[in-house]
């Protein structure tokens, strides 16, 4: 078979150089990623939650139409039906509902306190000191799980340290502590005299720091008004449950302010974590 000829040089011009062969393409990635980038899967949306299942949206829609229909019903009877809609696996927490009567853009007519309640919430409580002098050994002998002076300020200001879920203050601490407004009052941690967490002078540090470990509930109104708060676990028996509400009800009801006129509280709803809301007629 014949060679092919070599390019020649004509008139001392330089020989056309053979141009090269064509680059054979690439083959197409394969594997898993790219597979992905063929079909990217669709993100799931922050917030949404995963469609139920049409015998759930059935169950909920009857349950619901029962209980609109029954209207508001006694505590007792409310907390018999709200144990017959426990579907989680998890013990859940047992919430009460508040609507007041109040304008929540008057500083007269904030609603905020706290209780103990006869029964505790059913959960360990996070109690936070800041104490000097005697009283740090006081906090600590009564069950303080975080015990400070300046010194828990400052860890506060740069650590961010925010291991705890109520935040109590000896009165002669609140000048230090004033400085974490900005940080602790977002969060509800900020201690105050109003909800109990500022122990004056003559004050006992010991006692409320028990009462917080057993269960006390802090509760305060929002921007619309309501106040929401734990009231126990759904492992609770009936009675525990009810005696905690009405409790809370009342304690509620007594720091009606002088400002308000007519109805102080339109109306209660009782819930579980996972379950709809019952009303109740208190």
């Amino acid at each position: 078979m014949a060679k092919d000829k070599e390019p020649v040089a004509t008139d001392g011009e330089p020989a056309p150089v053979a141009a090269a062969p064509a680059a054979e393409a690439a083959p197409a990635p394969t594997g898993k990623k790219a597979d992905v980038a063929e079909a990217p899967q669709a993100k799931k949306k922050p917030g949404i939650p995963p469609r139920r299942g049409k015998k759930l949206r059935n169950h909920l829609k009857n349950v619901g139409k029962k209980l609109d229909d029954a209207g508001p019903i006694p505590v007792r009877q409310a907390v018999a039906e709200l144990k017959k809609l426990r579907r989680a696996k998890f013990d859940e927490t047992v919430e009460i509902h508040i609507n007041l009567g109040i304008d929540p853009t008057q500083s007269d007519q904030m609603v905020r306190g706290a209780i103990p309640l006869p029964h505790g919430i059913g959960k360990s409580v996070r109690v936070a000191v800041f104490a000097q002098g005697d009283n740090v050994e006081k906090a600590k002998a009564a069950g303080a799980d975080v015990v400070g002076g300046a010194d828990l300020v400052e860890r506060i200001q740069k650590q961010n340290f925010l291991e705890f879920d109520v935040a109590l203050a000896a009165q002669d601490m609140m000048g230090m502590v004033s400085r974490l407004g900005k940080v602790l009052g977002p969060r509800g941690l900020m201690p105050t005299p109003k909800a109990g967490t500022v122990v004056p002078a003559n004050g006992d540090l010991a006692a409320v720091v028990r009462e917080f470990k057993a269960g006390k509930v802090e509760y305060r109104s929002d921007k619309t008004g309501q106040i929401h708060a734990g009231v126990g676990k759904m492992s609770f028996d009936e009675q525990k449950l009810v005696e905690n509400i009405n409790a809370f009800v009342e304690q509620v009801r007594s720091v009606k302010p002088s400002g308000v006129k007519g109805n102080f509280i339109n109306g209660v709803v009782l819930s579980a974590t996972m379950s709809p809301g019952i009303r109740l007629n208190v």
